[in-house]
């Protein structure tokens, strides 16, 4: 992939900036931020071992009215937080240049988290849900392709319910993002 991002790198909101500036949803965005916790000591030490290189930078799409952004962001957050990886946020609504470079089925889906070297290419990305849940929307798409059909609110209710059966109660969801990131990384 040919992307290159070095354009944006430094001009996005750092996660403090973020969550300070957020007039929506802060209260559960900072409950699953201060309910992050490392499901094992091995996934932290890794993600602290990358202060090691200094070829990393994160940009993560998002805005604070997105669902899936208060879930997952927070977990980044918490990845890379002593990671020494530079991350920054990038508004999705002043960067709509960005994320149709990165578009879910056809579509604008947030967050999406971008790594890139130090000269703004393109390694990888995640988002903007974990795998087992992003799956019911695929197949959701795949089964209603038709936003106008009569029944198309009514079934989008049914998988939203699914999808929230599959982040489950509580923060395990975490552990599944964590190991993702990890794979991503691990992989450039």
């Amino acid at each position: 992939m040919s992307t290159n991002l070095a354009s944006k790198l430094r001009t996005g909101l750092k996660a403090q900036q973020f969550i300070d500036g957020m007039e929506k949803n802060k209260e559960q965005f900072l409950a699953y931020y201060n309910g992050f916790e490392w499901d094992n000591e091995e996934d932290k030490e890794y993600f602290d071992s990358l202060n090691n290189r200094d070829d990393l930078r994160c940009l993560i799409i998002a805005a604070e009215w997105c669902g899936d952004v208060v879930r997952n962001v927070p977990v980044v957050f918490k990845a890379l937080e002593n990671s020494g990886v530079p991350t920054e946020v990038l508004i999705i609504e002043q960067n709509y240049d960005v994320i149709d470079q990165f578009l879910t089925g056809g579509g604008r889906a947030i967050p999406i988290v971008v790594f890139t070297d130090t000269g703004g290419f393109v390694l990888g990305h995640w988002g903007p849900r974990p795998a087992n849940v992003q799956a019911v929307m695929n197949q959701f798409k795949k089964e209603n392709p038709d936003r106008e059909a009569a029944d198309y609110n009514e079934k989008i209710q049914v998988a939203r319910a699914e999808m929230g059966r599959q982040y489950g109660e509580g923060n395990g969801y975490h552990a599944v993002i964590v190991k993702e990131l990890r794979t991503l990384i691990e992989s450039f």
